[in-house]
């Protein structure tokens, strides 16, 4: 049986603390009037444009006063939107992690893989998370849809309404799918079926060891194939809803896949980072190198795969050149320029570099290395989706982002590490075990 170190656990609650702490600093240091707002951008300049800006509104009449008004109102809502939009992508980022270990442990499961159940008590560890982490997600889409934030422009008032000053009539032929009790009904059930999924998996799991048949493996089968069908179709809808939609004006066909790839390598990439956690500690004693090749594999293959979407992605939005949609790209590639093509370099060049070499994918401390890299840049992918169309120009990675990080971080290792003490780390019972135990090639 593991057992949860008291440094680990300490180390976990510190950084939940920190995160809080810096958190509420982030909410209580942005922003709360227009007047704020000038007093941030005259001093961003030293005092000489914001003055000058004033004194040029004074001078000229209603129209560019009220046209002076609207974007320091709109710079408010970014800078009201830095902290949320800080908290909302670390909490998906951390949430999808959990999920894509799920879908992982999914797969190896109807896949009936030889190589893997020994692991498997590690990715119940690692999908753990999905509980905590899909309830402070649940509670930050209500707050959203109840107007606490300005994250998601689709649900500003009046913006379908015709003569309503906020009325959009691209949003307006949407709203049959984007209005917020339909939204938040199925963000509701994809997180309940997911959650569930991950319950009776483990429960069964849990049973086959106890059991003197195949049964609850077979349960566990059919469970994990009816999961996967699912999970392609909800995630997709999920990744329109969540990510997507903070951009609604713009879209791609591509776009479930590209979320897809980013979570489910940080995810197998995570499985890898625990794994190799344990058994520096002593545990896991029939994971040898071999596993750990394998899950090398997975992570060098899903980085490539990520990279084929991201390029696909962006180069036929940018060869077809539709004003529509390559204004995703030009202002990320403008106003985000080191974190969008810094995520090319950590998620495919570092990656590739190297974890091609096979001799490589068993060493501990570059496994480790590349893992970090991975997922950084992953995290900073998900920075990139979400926070040009939040935050715009006003970003930059300070203490709500910083703290963020650190929150849910904390939050992971504490319900991760305290999930693994809870049953033994190896299965008994699984059909497959001896030949993963024995595992080389």
């Amino acid at each position: 049986m593991y057992t949860f170190s008291s440094k680990l656990k300490t180390f976990s609650f510190v950084l939940m603390l920190i995160g809080a702490l810096g958190i509420g600093y982030g909410f209580l240091s942005a922003p709360k009037t227009i007047q704020d707002v000038e007093t941030i951008l005259a001093a961003e300049s030293h005092g000489h444009e914001g003055a000058h800006n004033a004194h040029a509104v004074e001078k000229h009449d209603a129209k560019a006063k009220a046209e002076h008004e609207e974007h320091l109102t709109h710079v408010l809502h970014q800078l009201e939107n830095k902290p949320w939009a800080a908290l909302y992508v670390a909490c998906i980022f951390f949430m999808l992690i959990s999920l894509g270990a799920l879908a992982f442990y999914a797969i190896q499961q109807v896949a009936q893989a030889g190589w893997s159940p020994v692991l498997f008590r590690v990715m119940q560890g690692v999908t753990s998370y999905l509980l905590p982490g899909s309830i402070i997600f649940f509670v930050i889409l209500l707050l959203s849809g109840m107007h606490f934030n300005h994250l998601f422009v689709w649900m500003k008032e009046g913006v379908t309404e015709v003569g309503n000053p906020n009325y959009d009539h691209l949003i307006a032929g949407k709203s049959g799918y984007l209005n917020f009790p339909f939204w938040i009904v199925r963000a509701g059930l994809f997180l309940l079926v997911w959650n569930l999924y991950r319950y009776y998996s483990r429960k069964n799991c849990l049973a086959q060891d106890e059991s003197t048949d195949n049964s609850f493996y077979k349960k566990n089968f059919k469970l994990s194939a009816a999961f996967l069908v699912f999970f392609i179709v909800s995630e997709s809808i999920m990744s329109w809803d969540w990510i997507m939609s903070v951009d609604p004006h713009w879209f791609s066909t591509l776009f479930g896949w590209y979320v897809f790839a980013s979570f489910f390598v940080s995810g197998i990439t995570t499985i890898s980072m625990v794994t190799l956690y344990l058994k520096s500690n002593g545990y896991l004693e029939n994971v040898n190198s071999s596993h750990i090749h394998d899950l090398s594999k997975f992570m060098f293959g899903i980085s490539v795969f990520w990279t084929y979407l991201w390029f696909s992605q962006f180069m036929l939005i940018w060869y077809s050149n539709i004003p529509e949609e390559v204004t995703y790209f030009k202002t990320r590639i403008e106003q985000f320029n080191l974190p969008f093509f810094g995520a090319v370099v950590m998620n495919f060049i570092f990656p590739f570099l190297v974890l091609i070499n096979t001799d490589f994918k068993r060493i501990t401390w570059i496994i480790v290395m590349a893992g970090i890299v991975i997922l950084f840049g992953h995290y900073v992918d998900f920075f990139n989706m979400i926070m040009p169309a939040t935050v715009g120009n006003q970003w930059f990675i300070g203490i709500p982002e910083i703290s963020s990080i650190l929150f849910f971080f904390g939050l992971f290792i504490f319900t991760v590490f305290n999930a693994l003490t809870k049953a033994p780390l190896t299965p008994k019972r699984n059909p497959f075990i001896e030949e993963s135990k024995h595992f080389h090639y």
